[in-house]
């Protein structure tokens, strides 16, 4: 489930710096915005054939979008995994505030 999670944060951060919709994604994908939905937000996992079409869409390696070699391992990467899930949700505003937070932490 965590990689589901992972997998779907990653499809987020990469729509959304791009500027797509759902609808745009789902329509480079051939698959409903529903389906998209889902598979952001970790609650349904794609077929391969539809992670390739979907990092194809978003011009990066299918890889990248289960966060291959993106996380160190144990403990430290499965907070870091976390962390990330929860920034790729956020919109460009509260994505300001978090960084202005994390400076903060410094």
């Amino acid at each position: 489930m965590e990689l589901q999670r992972l997998f779907g944060a990653n499809v987020r951060h990469h729509r959304k710096s791009v500027g797509w919709t759902l609808e745009q994604l789902a329509g480079e994908v051939g698959v409903s915005r529903e389906t998209i939905g889902k598979i952001e937000r970790g609650i349904s996992a794609p077929l391969f054939d539809t992670v390739e079409k979907i990092a194809e869409a978003l011009d990066v390696a299918p890889q990248t979008l289960f966060g291959a070699k993106s996380f160190p391992p144990g403990e430290r990467g499965r907070l870091l995994a976390e962390i990330n899930g929860v920034l790729a949700n956020l919109n460009d505003r509260q994505l300001l505030r978090a960084r202005k937070m994390l400076d903060a932490l410094r």
